[in-house]
This record gives C-alpha cells, sequence and structure tokens, in this order.
C-alpha cells in the first residue's frame, strides 16, 4: 500500500515544462570582440552568421544546453588588409580553423533571467573552458512574420588569446579578449529536444590538440 500511495503522489505533482529544441537565427546573431591594439585602443571586430541549437526550458536553466558553430571566416576588422592580417596562420590561422565551437558543459542559474554558462570553447583547434553572463532579454511570439517563438539573449566573457595558442605580435595585440554576444534563437518546429546534432555541420578543422 506505500508504494501504491507514493506512484499515486507523483501521478499528482505537476510536470514540469520539457526543454524545447531552439535554433540560432543567424542573422541576428553576432560575436562583437574588443582587443588592444598596442596600448592605443580597443580594435572591435566582429563575427556573423553562427549556426546552432539551444535546448531551453526558462523554468529549468540548469538544463539548458548549448551547441554553436562560429565561422571564423567572416571576421570584420573593417579593412580588407587588416582581415587578412587577422586571419593569417601566425594568428587566427583561419585556413586550417574556419570555424570555432562552442558546446556548453552547465549552467549556473543566476536569477530567472540570468545564468553563466560554463562551456568549452574550441578555437584554432585547442579547447579551453570559457563561461559566458548571460542574460535572457525575451521569450515571445516574434511580432514579425512568420511569427516564430523566439528567445533573445545578450552574453559577455573575457579570454586569453595565449590560451588557444595564439601568442604573436605581444608588443601590438594584447592578451585579453573581450567578447559581446547578441543571439536570437527560434523554436524548432521538429518539435522538443530529442538529443539530435545540431544543423551546422561539424568544424572541418583537425581535431583539437590539448595543450599541456
Amino acid at each position: 500500500m506505500p508504494r501504491c500511495l507514493a506512484l499515486l503522489l507523483l501521478c499528482l505533482l505537476p510536470l514540469s515544462a520539457a526543454a524545447e529544441r531552439y535554433r540560432l537565427d543567424p542573422v541576428h546573431t553576432r560575436v562583437l570582440f574588443a582587443v588592444e591594439h598596442a596600448g592605443f585602443s580597443q580594435a572591435l571586430g566582429t563575427l556573423s552568421g553562427s549556426e546552432g541549437t539551444l535546448d531551453f526550458d526558462p523554468d529549468d536553466w540548469a538544463g539548458a544546453q548549448l551547441d554553436v558553430i562560429i565561422p571564423i571566416a567572416r571576421l570584420e576588422l573593417g579593412d580588407d588588409k587588416w582581415n587578412r592580417a587577422t586571419l593569417a596562420r601566425n594568428l587566427l590561422d583561419g585556413e586550417r580553423f574556419p570555424q570555432a565551437r562552442f558546446v556548453s558543459t552547465r549552467v549556473e542559474p543566476l536569477d530567472p533571467r540570468h545564468a553563466r554558462v560554463h562551456g568549452l570553447l574550441t578555437l584554432r583547434g585547442v579547447s579551453r573552458e570559457v563561461a559566458l553572463d548571460v542574460t535572457l532579454n525575451a521569450l515571445k511570439r516574434h511580432p514579425l512574420p512568420p511569427f516564430r517563438r523566439t528567445a533573445g539573449f545578450s552574453a559577455t566573457a573575457t579570454l586569453s588569446r595565449a590560451d588557444f595558442g595564439i601568442d604573436a605580435w605581444k608588443s601590438m595585440i594584447g592578451d585579453s579578449v573581450q567578447l559581446r554576444i547578441e543571439a536570437e534563437a527560434v523554436l524548432d518546429n521538429h518539435g522538443a529536444a530529442d538529443g539530435t546534432p545540431p544543423a551546422p555541420a561539424e568544424p572541418t578543422s583537425p581535431e583539437p590538440e590539448p595543450r599541456p
């Protein structure tokens, strides 16, 4: 009898909403980075066109999962020569490593609209732990056709370029890189999160080589 009673109580408990799968909108998702330029200024650049998936339940931030592909080859600093220099082999090596990838490992909820998202960032073939401070701006039906349910986020992070083996031009380029991310993700009409791979293809670069 106690066992039957326990099962009955479990059935009466309210069910939490399952995480739903969202896909990043590459048009409205952009990474802004800032890095010191010879002590004179903070050089600003952007990366557009990121794609990936977000499994998210706003009532259960801890269960969220994020997998994003960032097209390094689409870096934009406002000058073609500067773009080519930054993508050269001694810096980002964009020919061999045209994509970066961020995969969340755990999410630390702070309040209903804020969380710290920990994950592995793979950049230039090296994977390192990075933490994003994330704000949920809105989660609602988009006011324009096709009126899809959309989640909007802002995030910030700081990383060391040397941690990823990008250590050339130390006298000209600062080590600390400040990131600001603006992202929109649209509800996937195919259903709830089911563990299927993200939409973008896997990075074409070689497997990461951990550094000591």
